[in-house]
């Protein structure tokens, strides 16, 4: 049983945001990493669900691209404030979807608001701060990606 009710969350209170982007998937990846790594974020792993699935059990996914962006300096401190459980979520990822060709939607959740959400913080004012920092971090992204 979940410590909330999942109906009564709304996507500000995990850090969800989205964008929608008007070129090809391939081109959408490389636009969002380039974004991302100028907002301070670097891309530890990266990989594609869609063609992992399409090969090993034909499922026929439209691309689908996951970047697993990472600030050290703020990975080390949620280390800190949450006694190394936040790994456990670790990286933040950045999802490219296709919708429809030449339409990719970038999706991203807050680890570090679900880290709040679930109890693992266990400085509350360290993770306020981190959630405060990486919140300017992605709100710089999705910024630069609706222009």
């Amino acid at each position: 049983m979940l410590p909330f009710d999942p109906d009564e969350l709304d996507g500000d209170d995990f850090g969800e945001k989205r964008a929608t982007l008007a070129m090809h998937h391939e081109p959408a990846i490389e636009h969002v990493r380039e974004v991302c790594t100028d907002a301070g974020f670097g891309i530890p792993v990266e990989f594609s669900p869609s063609e992992m699935l399409n090969e090993k059990v034909d499922a026929g996914r439209d691309p689908y691209y996951v970047l697993g962006a990472c600030n050290p300096a703020v990975a080390d401190r949620a280390l800190d404030a949450t006694e190394g459980r936040i790994g456990s979520l670790f990286p933040c990822n950045m999802v490219i979807q296709q919708v429809e060709p030449g339409t990719q939607v970038v999706h991203h959740i807050s680890i570090m608001k679900i880290a709040r959400l679930i109890g693992l913080p266990v400085d509350e004012a360290e993770m306020d701060a981190i959630i405060e920092d990486t919140g300017e971090m992605v709100e710089a992204v999705f910024n630069r990606l609706e222009e």
